[in-house]
């Protein structure tokens, strides 16, 4: 895939919705030694219902479209995570308002969208723990190979290599905010399960565009 379709989204958020799907059990585990446990739970229920908002908008921009399936996967999952996450899909949809087509610079302003989103709704920084410090890096990642001339596939995969750095990364960072900063000493070493669900869905829109 060289670029985005509006059409194609469908598809690729099927794929975010596999991998979510796949890792939930995984995410789960992660979580119930930080958490309450139900992070798996929560992100397969929004992703699997992504596809189908996406869809069933009538919208013509997909900006817009993305923008307003977000919106209501945030009815869908009302959580923590659930609201962050439908944050950043309701910000990186505004960066691709009035665009028929999505290439590496695109995708690239979607990330970072995402990550702003992200930002200003949970009022988090990178370096605090979270599912910002697989996004941020992934965006970072993904702005440079699109300036360097990459390709729309090699951009998302960049972004996938940055998003899985920025994770390992977290082994290094003490939790912030919810239940997981009272067991910030059990953190440390740990991959943080917030920004392993960031890469994961940064795993899924790759391997849909790739596709």
């Amino acid at each position: 895939m060289n670029e985005i379709k509006s059409s194609d989204w469908t598809a690729i958020l099927q794929s975010v919705a596999r991998v979510m799907t796949d890792n939930a059990d995984h995410l789960c585990e992660m979580d119930a030694r930080m958490g309450d446990g139900d992070l798996g739970l929560t992100m397969k229920k929004g992703y699997c219902a992504l596809p189908e908002l996406y869809a069933g908008l009538e919208e013509a921009d997909m900006g817009k479209r993305l923008s307003k399936s977000g919106m209501k996967m945030s009815g869908v999952v009302p959580s923590t995570m659930g609201t962050l996450m439908s944050s950043g899909w309701m910000e990186g949809g505004k960066r691709l308002v009035g665009k028929e087509t999505v290439d590496a610079a695109g995708y690239a302003a979607f990330l970072r969208g995402f990550a702003d989103g992200i930002i200003k709704r949970g009022k988090c920084a990178p370096g605090d723990r979270t599912v910002l410090d697989a996004i941020h890096p992934a965006a970072e990642a993904a702005e440079k190979a699109a300036a360097a001339g990459a390709g729309l596939a090699d951009t998302a995969k960049a972004a996938l290599e940055g998003a899985k750095a920025g994770l390992e990364a977290t082994k290094d960072m003490k939790p912030k905010y919810g239940k997981a900063a009272v067991f910030a000493a059990k953190a440390l070493g740990t991959e943080d399960q917030g920004a392993t669900a960031g890469m994961l869905l940064v795993q899924g829109l790759y391997d849909g565009i790739v596709k």
